[in-house]
């Protein structure tokens, strides 16, 4: 399904009624315990300490409308088409490296942080723009942008270049930065029945 404005208001209130009859998932990742930032992340910080303020702020959950919608579709398909895959241990030798694209190449990782830099410097709130680490469908390791809107959590991915709510994505999601600090990290409690919990049974 390609997630249109009206396809996304639409939906809203499809998950708003179920929510309401207690069904899950909602809208909203459920957040758990504090969680330990990635390898990676701490490699990336020290390299880049301008990108990683050790400030803590109020969480923002941005108000969504047809323009920012918009956005962050245009986001996420030029940063897809923008940056060619390419596995860390080919561009830097190593297994797991995480830095801006280099030459116009990268990873998931790389493609995160991109898509979080241009968002940022489009004036989106940093708390409200978090790196997520996920198993995907072939239950390796995974990285993908959690946008927090009042239509709930929107990931921005690599892999797929519709912006998607969290829920209608096959990964199984397990922390993300914490949406008071870009240096704290938190748990997510993923209990859905995904293709990635079922292959690996």
């Amino acid at each position: 399904m390609k997630y249109t404005w009206n396809n996304l208001l639409a939906s809203a209130l499809v998950l708003y009624a179920a929510t309401a009859a207690h069904a899950e998932p909602g809208r909203f990742m459920d957040m758990h315990t504090s969680a330990k930032a990635p390898i990676g992340y701490v490699q990336f910080c020290h390299d880049n300490a301008r990108s990683c303020p050790d400030d803590t702020y109020d969480p923002v959950v941005v108000r969504l409308n047809e323009a920012l919608w918009d956005q962050l579709i245009a986001v996420n398909k030029d940063v897809n088409h923008r940056i060619r895959p390419m596995t860390d241990k080919d561009l830097f030798g190593k297994e797991e490296y995480w830095t801006y694209p280099i030459n116009g190449y990268g990873d998931c990782e790389e493609y995160v942080l991109e898509k979080q830099r241009v968002l940022l410097e489009a004036g989106w709130p940093r708390s409200a723009l978090l790196i997520t680490v996920a198993k995907d469908v072939q239950n390796s390791g995974h990285a993908v942008l959690t946008v927090r809107t009042d239509h709930g959590d929107m990931i921005l991915d690599n892999q797929v270049e519709a912006v998607l709510p969290w829920y209608s994505t096959p990964y199984r999601y397990i922390k993300r930065q914490s949406a008071d600090s870009a240096m704290k990290w938190t748990g997510i409690s993923d209990t859905r029945v995904t293709t990635v919990s079922s292959v690996s049974r």
